[in-house]
């Protein structure tokens, strides 16, 4: 069992302070430092949750892992770096885990999803290279600008050495590193994340 980090002052941390100051000025958006970087993601819709909740409903059967969304992950890539993504499935033990800031050692995930909004391009590039770095096992995209599943495995250096793309009609298992063995039905995943009129 590791022992649990002790948090230092915000004061010593100015972009974490200035990103929870974002945070509590704009509930429900979502602040992230990738690179020394502040992105700003928007506020998820209703249909972005409703992919999110299918893709984690079979993990919640597994046992020694946990579907978990938005929490944050500690980046290595800088001394404040940090992602919260849409979904982690991680360790039961996570929590022995804790960082700083509300974030978990990358250690304890297993995998992330992002379910992409209209900063689609950020889930595709940046934390697509800070998970890599970071050494996520897999990384799982539903994309829903080109109504595709990303399903990336095997992290070296800023990238995935394995780089699947799903379209509708496929069924993809995931790696069982996940935690055991997951189906996903592509179809059902794009459906429920694809944007209604006036969403």
């Amino acid at each position: 069992m590791s022992a649990a980090a002790v948090e230092r002052p915000h004061a010593d941390r100015p972009l974490i302070a200035e990103a929870n100051l974002i945070m509590e000025r704009l509930p429900g958006r979502r602040v992230e430092i990738i690179g020394g970087q502040l992105l700003l993601s928007p506020a998820p819709d209703g249909p972005h949750s409703e992919a999110l909740m299918l893709f984690a409903a079979p993990f919640l059967q597994l046992g020694l892992v946990r579907p978990l969304p938005g929490i944050g992950l500690w980046l290595p890539t800088g001394p404040e770096d940090y992602v919260i993504p849409d979904l982690s499935v991680v360790d039961d033990d996570y929590r022995d885990h804790l960082v700083e800031n509300s974030c978990y050692d990358p250690a304890c995930f297993r995998l992330v999803m992002e379910v992409t909004s209209s900063n689609w391009k950020t889930d595709l590039r940046a934390k697509l290279a800070s998970y890599a770095k970071a050494k996520i096992p897999v990384y799982v995209i539903i994309d829903r600008r080109h109504q595709r599943l990303h399903v990336l495995t095997d992290p070296v250096r800023d990238s995935y050495a394995t780089h699947h793309i799903h379209t509708a009609g496929e069924l993809v298992t995931l790696p069982e590193s996940v935690g055991g063995k997951v189906t996903l039905d592509v179809a059902q995943l794009l459906k429920a994340g694809e944007p209604r009129p006036n969403d």
